[in-house]
């Protein structure tokens, strides 16, 4: 039942970091467009859209447990996209700009792997996907 309890708060946490930043992305579309834009992505609005979605939906996913070996995956490697594309070599000259997006990419890299370890393991007891197959706690 530990486990469970323990994977139960890993899926929290990982939910803490993507549901905000999908509400966060898909309250400020025109911002988060400009973003993509200055990153040199075509369509920029509908990328915008497309990852405040996919980083809501995988968030709530995570969290409740759905899905749990594939999802993870997904949004493992969204991570290590968005950690190298947004920070790798950004800020230029500036040391503190460079120093943030430094930590930004070990940030993105360390939950890649948080998210593939969820997906080995699996969500444990306390989640749809175990309730969907009908299996004791």
């Amino acid at each position: 039942m530990l486990n469970s309890l323990l994977l139960l708060v890993a899926r929290i946490l990982i939910a803490a970091l993507f549901v905000p930043a999908g509400i966060s992305t898909l309250s400020n579309i025109s911002g988060t467009a400009g973003y993509f834009a200055g990153l040199g992505f075509p369509l920029p609005t509908i990328v915008a859209l497309g990852v405040g979605l996919f980083e809501l939906i995988g968030g709530l996913l995570v969290l409740v447990g759905f899905q749990s070996r594939v999802v993870p995956v997904l949004l493992a490697a969204f991570a290590l996209a968005a950690g190298f594309i947004g920070h790798y070599g950004q800020g230029g000259d500036d040391a503190a700009m460079a120093f943030m997006h430094q930590q930004a990419l070990m940030k993105d890299i360390a939950t890649a792997g948080g998210l593939l370890a969820l997906s080995v393991a699996g969500a444990g007891a306390l989640s749809l996907d175990r309730m969907l197959l009908r299996q004791p706690i």
